[in-house]
């Protein structure tokens, strides 16, 4: 199947390369402009909201590994739809929200979307972002690309410092009030007080059948049994995730040790860690889980439970 585009106006553009750029499927994430009426706009320009142009982002993505239904989700994840007037901390109509459809089908799935985050109750207030036709889209300058890689130190800053950040947790963070209920006693230590099953007697650290894991509380898919490896040390380990979106790093200080923690994005509960001593062919790291965190499911019982999409992880 041959690649396609999206694009979608979320405010400022920097914050809206990252949750796309490096997931499976995505070739390309470009920051520009796009919905008005001057050709060949500067940033300057559009910031002065004279242009009818949107910042956004135009993303080349394979629809076979990385369907359109997920990119529109993770577009949602990413603003506050209910802002007429902007985006957080940046006002004014450059910063409106919109999806720009370049087909029938785009359209189709974008505002079935839309109508189903309006019946969901998850916002109070009415759902005021745009579902328009593609318009010419214009590359914008070279140092507004990748921002999140060329200047990370600021773009965190900023990122936080604008209010996005902490309303997307607040937002879109899964419910963990009945979690006592839900989860068995090592589930629940190992997940939300950060504690660590015992090597060599956990249920997946020789699991040798195809299949993917996904977060023991949000279904979200982790790793995949193609990336799984024995590392000697007693617990399920993995060269990558099936999709960096999904987690999170966090440092890690404790036991008089400095480490990079793995925590699931949806769920912000602990998975375990990932270190440097990973096969280098397969770039080097080792992301070392809990079995308790996650919940295995076999390739042949992935369609039924609603996993079929990543059944391209399992193609020759």
């Amino acid at each position: 199947m041959a690649a396609e585009k999206a694009t979608f106006a979320g405010g400022c553009f920097w914050c809206m390369v990252e949750p796309f750029d490096q997931r499976p499927g995505i070739i390309q994430v470009v920051s520009g402009y796009t919905g008005g009426h001057v050709d060949n706009p500067t940033y300057e320009e559009v910031c002065s909201n004279t242009t009818g142009h949107l910042e956004a982002v135009q993303i080349t993505f394979d629809p076979e590994i990385m369907p359109y239904e997920k990119l529109v989700e993770t577009f949602w994840q990413q603003i506050d739809p209910t802002d007429p007037g902007g985006q957080f901390n940046d006002r004014g109509e450059s910063y409106q929200t919109a999806i720009f459809y370049h087909n029938e089908k785009q359209k189709e799935i974008a505002e079935q979307s839309k109508k189903q985050l309006e019946n969901s109750g998850k916002f109070k207030k009415a759902i005021v972002t745009k579902i328009l036709p593609a318009k010419p889209f214009y590359e914008a300058e070279e140092n507004h690309q990748d921002y999140y890689k060329k200047q990370s130190f600021h773009y965190r800053l900023y990122k936080k410092g604008s209010g996005r950040e902490d309303f997307i947790k607040q937002t879109w963070q899964a419910d963990k009030s009945d979690l006592k209920k839900k989860l068995t006693p090592l589930q629940y230590h190992v997940t939300q007080e950060n504690g660590t099953e015992r090597p060599f007697q956990n249920e997946y650290w020789d699991n040798e059948e195809d299949g993917i894991y996904v977060d023991i509380i949000s279904g979200k898919v982790l790793f995949s049994s193609k990336d799984q490896y024995d590392a000697g040390c007693g617990w399920p380990s993995f060269t990558k995730p099936v999709d960096p979106y999904e987690i999170d790093e966090k440092t890690d200080t404790t036991h008089g040790m400095i480490r990079t923690e793995i925590r699931s994005k949806t769920a912000d509960s602990h998975l375990g860690h990932v270190f440097e001593d990973g096969p280098k062919e397969a770039g080097g790291l080792r992301y070392c889980m809990n079995s308790a965190a996650m919940r295995f499911i076999p390739k042949d019982n992935m369609e039924e439970e609603g996993y079929e999409d990543y059944l391209y992880l399992f193609r020759d």
